[in-house]
């Protein structure tokens, strides 16, 4: 879990560089988002769990991963979901250098793997510097954050994830959870596919839609 001093510092951030938090309009649907991925341990039961319940959602993409595993991005797209840019290595943006390459880097290898432009982007951490977000802006890209979480970055059963994020969803809402335990404190991000089909099934039975950011 962030640290007090941190997550203030990204509440002040969110207010300063503000970028989509809930849909609009809310409708009676929720965007389900999964960052960090594409990874072998949990996206394909994650892209199965969406499949079995007729659900898309957005996979914010890590350029490094996609590098990995086109394979993987290449599934994604293919199967009716939208893809966004999450970074090329997932590094607190206060660090980099080369804001430009980054994004450079990350739209190329998404291109290359999927033959989709991203149109969205989502900062690691929650965290845009100045100059990532100046960045995200002249290229057109929509920032996103979230108003729901599974707090899934936490090594948390399946059911505590479902608990967490089920309490968050509401028309409007843009969950946030993982597909890829690669830059988080847990071992493995299967829990997060194993706790869908209860957040999914919570979703319906609240009248909600599940889909993917868009139009």
């Amino acid at each position: 879990m962030p640290g007090f001093r941190q997550q203030l510092d990204t509440l002040e951030r969110w207010r300063r560089l503000p970028a989509l938090e809930e849909l609009d309009p809310p409708g009676a649907r929720v965007a389900l988002t999964f960052d960090d991925g594409p990874d072998p341990d949990a996206t394909p039961a994650v892209l199965e769990a969406l499949e079995a319940a007729g659900a898309r959602a957005t996979f914010f993409l890590v350029g490094e991963q996609v590098e990995a595993h086109p394979e993987l991005a290449r599934e994604i797209a293919a199967r009716g979901h939208a893809v966004g840019m999450h970074s090329h290595s997932h590094v607190e943006q206060d660090q980099l250098s080369d804001p430009r390459a980054d994004f450079d880097a990350t739209g190329a290898a998404i291109r290359r793997a999927t033959g989709l432009d991203a149109t969205f982007y989502r900062p690691p951490f929650g965290r845009f510097s100045e100059d990532t977000y100046a960045e995200c802006l002249r290229r057109r890209l929509a920032p996103v954050y979230w108003s729901g979480w599974g707090c899934d970055w936490e090594p948390i059963p399946p059911a505590r994830i479902a608990d967490v994020a089920v309490r968050d969803l509401e028309p409007g809402t843009i969950l946030l959870l993982h597909d890829s335990a690669r830059y988080a404190y847990r071992s493995s991000a299967l829990p997060t596919a194993q706790a869908l089909p209860d957040i999914l099934a919570a979703a319906r039975q609240r009248g909600l839609e599940p889909v993917a950011l868009g139009p």
